[in-house]
């Protein structure tokens, strides 16, 4: 079962919605508690029953298995759910850039708060790509001159926050000083452009990431984060996620 049934089925809430009454002037309705009191009406419960059936069993697929439970507090400037998040969004971006612009991918740049519920252990359903990733944000990739990259790691110098990143490594000290920074294993070039993907959220400001402001270009993907997380899930039979060194602090 696709996972759009859930989109068909709220499309088809807004029609019965727009249709069923008439347009009228003025309103002379009370306010009336919506509670378990309420009795539902017969003919739409049985129109939409079928379409109900196809969003349950859509929702119950079971896409993978997690050996573990995860949660984004777990880690301090990474945690298990955070990378697996931003390199699912690599893995499944990455090819389809490659392909349709001829560029790698460098960099994934999510945000902490984006990941709304934690990953249980056991059978993975599609409902948890949902709970995790409930918004309908698209993956975009920008175009970066390298001091647009030094704002952006600037910026998570000074969140110090677990947000979910791939293709880079970033170590600090306590006090906020950087002392490890590398895009793809290798030293950072001041001389060329990087290409980050991040969410169209981001791009225009979200959680103050104002730096992608100052990016070259921005390429859409035509790609929901979630349904990357969905595709993700499919390809790996059992989830084995952990947190890791690429972003640490330093002694």
């Amino acid at each position: 079962m696709s996972h759009n049934f859930i989109k068909i089925f709220i499309l088809i809430l807004v029609i019965i919605s727009c249709t069923s009454g008439k347009t009228t002037e003025k309103n002379n309705g009370k306010q009336i508690e919506v509670n378990k009191l309420i009795e539902s009406e017969p003919g739409i419960q049985s129109f939409l029953k079928p379409y109900k059936k196809l969003v349950q069993d859509s929702l119950s697929q079971i896409l993978c298995y997690s050996l573990k439970s995860h949660s984004k507090s777990e880690g301090v400037l990474n945690s298990a759910i955070g990378n697996m998040m931003a390199d699912a969004v690599f893995e499944i971006a990455s090819p389809i850039y490659k392909n349709t612009h001829n560029i790698d991918i460098d960099i994934v740049l999510l945000n902490y708060g984006g990941i709304r519920a934690s990953l249980p252990k056991g059978n993975i359903k599609m409902e948890n790509a949902y709970e995790i990733m409930p918004f309908e944000n698209k993956v975009v990739v920008a175009k970066m001159k390298f001091e647009v990259v030094q704002k952006m790691i600037k910026y998570l110098i000074s969140e110090q926050k677990a947000h979910p990143i791939s293709g880079m490594e970033i170590g600090i000290s306590k006090n906020g000083d950087l002392k490890k920074f590398k895009i793809q294993d290798q030293p950072p070039n001041p001389n060329r452009s990087y290409f980050i993907a991040t969410s169209d959220y981001l791009f225009n400001g979200g959680d103050k990431m104002n730096f992608f402001k100052n990016s070259d270009f921005m390429y859409e993907v035509n790609y929901k984060v979630r349904d990357m997380l969905i595709d993700y899930f499919k390809k790996s039979d059992s989830l084995k996620i952990k947190s890791d060194n690429r972003f640490i602090y330093y002694n």
